[in-house]
């Protein structure tokens, strides 16, 4: 009798404060980042195997996004698992199946690779377990789920843990490496906890240019080694914003790091712009409205269009009233998402 196994995995997208852009080797940052982790947007996974029919040693793979199957992801899975397979050998063993989804509209300004990915290499380390009847320490669990989720899209490594989770080496980061994530939600002040992200969506049009594109043009950016020495001096000043609840260099560091993003993109060969001028207009409401209101809300853009407003729980239903008021005309269709800083992944019983 042929015995299915399958795990089920929820893990969720995350924004970066500080940002990775550029890298080298096998997706290995060339600077450090952090970022939050949300709670609602986030991709759930199953990964189901069953012993092969024949003698064939090729990986079989099955993929279905939303229900329906998706060759262009089963390539990518695919390509990913022939990257991997001598460290999880029962995807040569087995007949592999997976289905996954996302709470949230592709092109809507989430890092979906973040979340699918990580709930991907969570589920691979859970039927490692199993299949080899073990239970690894949960330390050591995420470190690995994070370290693989890594070779599948870089920033996923952070998806793994949390509120907050850090990747790259620092030397105020205790276990920090360029290899996993590691988690920063025991360390930061208690306000930081309670942050909202609200997704302004100025537009849920396909990227121009796709990350891994916008990655590799930082070989030759002009400004590649001042930046990278920007975002360990920028890590350095947000650590301690965050360790005090220090909000005014929080929010500073915050949004000069996602400008700084596009402006690298601006200025580099050939050069692409992302941001539309929604956006523009969106950030010049927001500085207007927190001088007017001194309520701390800050922006940040992943590489996209569109805007991630962060702010305090507290202040929630007068940042709302200002979105409503002036920012959500120059969302698409009005199109925004509320979320906020959530708690990790999640095994599905």
């Amino acid at each position: 009798m042929n015995t299915i196994k399958k795990v089920t995995w929820q893990s969720p997208s995350n924004i970066a404060l500080i940002k990775y852009w550029g890298k080298h080797g096998n997706q290995l940052p060339n600077n450090p980042s952090i970022s939050f982790t949300l709670e609602e947007c986030y991709s759930e996974t199953t990964l189901a195997i069953e012993p092969k029919i024949g003698s064939s040693n090729e990986i079989e793979l099955r993929f279905y996004f939303d229900k329906k199957e998706n060759l262009a992801f089963r390539l990518k899975i695919l390509q990913f698992f022939e990257s991997i397979h001598k460290e999880f050998s029962f995807l040569r063993d087995y007949s592999i199946v997976i289905h996954s989804m996302n709470s949230f509209p592709h092109s809507s300004g989430i890092a979906s690779s973040a979340s699918s990915m990580s709930a991907l290499a969570l589920c691979l380390c859970s039927m490692d377990d199993m299949l080899n009847k073990r239970k690894t320490p949960k330390d050591d669990f995420f470190a690995r789920a994070s370290h693989f989720a890594r070779l599948g899209s870089g920033s996923a490594c952070r998806s793994v843990y949390p509120v907050m989770a850090s990747w790259g080496k620092n030397k105020h980061i205790k276990n920090s490496s360029d290899k996993f994530a590691t988690d920063c939600s025991d360390w930061i002040h208690p306000i930081f906890k309670t942050f909202q992200n609200s997704i302004l969506i100025a537009s849920a049009s396909e990227k121009k240019v796709s990350s891994r594109v916008g990655h590799s043009l930082m070989e030759t950016n002009p400004f590649a080694t001042a930046r990278y020495k920007q975002a360990n001096d920028n890590l350095n000043t947000l650590i301690k914003a965050l360790m005090t609840g220090d909000l005014d260099t929080f929010g500073e560091i915050v949004e000069t790091e996602a400008l700084t993003l596009h402006a690298l993109m601006m200025c580099s060969t050939p050069s692409f712009t992302l941001m539309t001028p929604n956006t523009l207009a969106m950030i010049e409401a927001i500085r207007d409205f927190r001088e007017s209101s001194q309520i701390p809300v800050y922006f940040t853009l992943d590489a996209g269009p569109n805007i991630h407003l962060l702010y305090p729980n507290k202040f929630k239903s007068k940042v709302h009233e200002f979105i409503d008021l002036e920012l959500k005309q120059f969302c698409e269709n009005g199109r925004i998402i509320f979320d906020a800083v959530g708690k990790g992944p999640k095994l599905i019983k």
